[in-house]
């Protein structure tokens, strides 16, 4: 499992450049926080909506691949219930359905005070080839 989150800290330059970072990984499951940045704030001086999904996007990427085998998604949702104006943001993934080529996820998005920010559903194909190659294992 270790590798597989290595892997997603390594690889995604835009999780990275958006200050996001995964903090748990385990079959199904992944968490993900963000550190609330002045770049991260839209005209109405809020979190942007792109941010927050980013967040959402990322964290479900790294749950839906936990399993060992790449996955990419088909489609996705979100909803977003409070504004957030500073702190950390926090992400956590849960597999609700898993078939040999698809898996159905849902993301609760909250902040410091595990208050409900948005909530995002994802589906994802999931494709026979390793998450990780023969060199990185």
């Amino acid at each position: 499992m270790q590798q597989i989150m290595d892997f997603f800290t390594e690889n995604d330059c835009f999780a990275r450049h958006c200050g996001i970072e995964l903090i748990e990984l385990k079959p199904g499951h992944a968490k993900a926080k963000m550190d609330i940045q002045p770049f991260h704030m839209n005209g109405a001086k809020t979190v942007q909506g792109g941010a927050i999904f980013t967040l959402a996007d990322f964290t479900f990427a790294a749950a839906v691949n936990s399993q060992g085998r790449l996955a990419m998604a088909i489609n996705t949702s979100i909803s977003f219930f409070k504004p957030t104006l500073d702190g950390t943001l926090y992400a956590e993934a849960e597999e609700l359905s898993i078939s040999h080529k698809l898996g159905y996820y849902q993301i609760n998005i909250t902040d410091m005070n595990q208050q409900l920010v948005a909530q995002f559903q994802g589906t994802a194909y999931r494709k026979q080839k390793p998450i990780l190659t023969e060199t990185m294992e």
